[in-house]
């Protein structure tokens, strides 16, 4: 029930875990889920709501939608934006099964590679059954993204987010504004997930003001 109620906002459930008497967690929380952009269908989806062309319109898209299905189910919607309090949703995605620490550092997810992002989470008061875990990706990887970045913001050693933004700031930049941050396209996983080019602008753009 929860996951048709998601896909009909064009979301889905990227994962989650089992926890009672977990102290980031609302008191009663039995089930975390962790919930995300599910495509092809997302990008249209969104651009099309009513809060297209506020301030902040995917934040409050998300937080209207998410509620809601929060509400009708007595569970609490949780948010990475928006605190304080500030909510681990980093933590929280490597204890899923499904998301995972990247040689870059970056989460990396089994269906959507390093384009995975997070709306929001349901807390729920009921255990329920979880997406199943699988083999992380990166096991069996070349690690395209170690070399991806072109003026070596984003490696294996951090990120160095001033360079970044220099880059950026260059024409050679134009690609990864344009189009999204070439490391997260260089992931194999990524790659064969649907994410829009104008997606990943838009938050390049945004990153970037």
């Amino acid at each position: 029930m929860i996951a048709t109620r998601l896909a009909a906002h064009r979301l889905e459930i990227l994962g989650g875990f089992h926890a009672v008497g977990d102290p980031s967690l609302p008191r009663g929380t039995q089930t975390l889920l962790l919930i995300g952009p599910a495509e092809p269908g997302y990008w249209a989806h969104v651009t099309a709501q009513p809060e297209w062309g506020g301030p902040d319109p995917i934040d409050r898209w998300s937080r209207r939608v998410i509620g809601r299905i929060a509400c009708d189910l007595g569970a609490k919607a949780l948010f990475p934006f928006g605190g304080p309090p500030y909510h681990p949703f980093y933590q929280w995605a490597l204890r899923s099964g499904r998301t995972w620490d990247s040689p870059v550092r970056l989460l990396v997810h089994a269906d959507q590679g390093l384009m995975v992002s997070f709306r929001g989470a349901l807390a729920l008061k009921e255990r329920i059954d979880l997406p199943s875990p699988t083999a992380k990706p990166c096991d069996t990887c070349a690690a395209p993204c170690l070399t991806a970045c072109p003026p070596a913001a984003l490696t294996g050693q951090g990120y160095d987010l001033p360079r970044c933004h220099g880059f950026l700031d260059k024409p050679e930049g134009g690609e990864c504004l344009s189009g999204g941050c070439l490391v997260r396209r260089a992931c194999p996983v990524s790659q064969a997930y649907a994410r829009m080019p104008e997606h990943s602008s838009y938050h390049m753009r945004q990153f970037h003001k």
